[in-house]
């Protein structure tokens, strides 16, 4: 797993030379990883990688539900209907946008900070979401998937997931 820092591509090379997530894996010497999943350029937080096929397609895979928190710095101050609305969804270009669960963490003067989980992961879902309603993102932090926390773990710095993590990332323990 690795803290993703904003600013950097989720891809191997990138042909207008950006920064990629590769770099924090630089001298490491662990052999061929891909990531598992994606997170955008100005996102941040959790992405894991694998260099096996089968779990990180049971880990994408739209069936698994597995849980993904995020959060999420917006530039307003949202009320009870607008995150009930949130969670209710909407429908953008033939898909619907739907949180599992929205909730706030805290405010400031013009903004606030809402954990968003999803259980399903379609491209900038968050974003795409939370601009039908004419709200933008100032921060979005992946902060869990399923029962796996991002915890101390510095931006840009990366570990391994123990043998128990691995499993309950795909056989969730009741």
């Amino acid at each position: 797993m690795l803290n993703k820092p904003r600013g950097v591509v989720t891809t191997a090379a990138d042909e207008r030379g950006r920064a990629t997530v590769y770099r924090a894996f630089t001298d490491a010497g662990i052999g061929w990883i891909a990531p598992v999943g994606r997170l955008d350029k100005a996102s941040e937080g959790l992405l894991l990688f694998s260099n096996d096929s089968e779990w990180a397609a049971r880990i994408t895979a739209p069936e698994s539900h597995l849980e993904k928190t995020y959060h999420v710095q917006v530039d307003c101050q949202p009320d009870a209907d607008l995150i009930a609305r949130l969670q209710a969804g909407i429908d953008d270009d033939g898909e619907h946008l739907s949180a599992l669960s929205v909730r706030e963490l805290r405010r400031g003067e013009k903004n606030a900070w809402l954990e968003i989980v999803l259980d399903e992961g379609r491209n900038r879902q968050i974003r795409r979401l939370l601009a039908a309603f004419d709200i933008s993102v100032l921060r979005l932090v992946r902060v869990a998937i399923g029962s796996l926390t991002l915890g101390e773990l510095g931006k840009g710095e990366w570990r391994e997931l123990d043998e128990d993590e691995v499993r309950n990332l795909v056989s969730p323990s009741p």
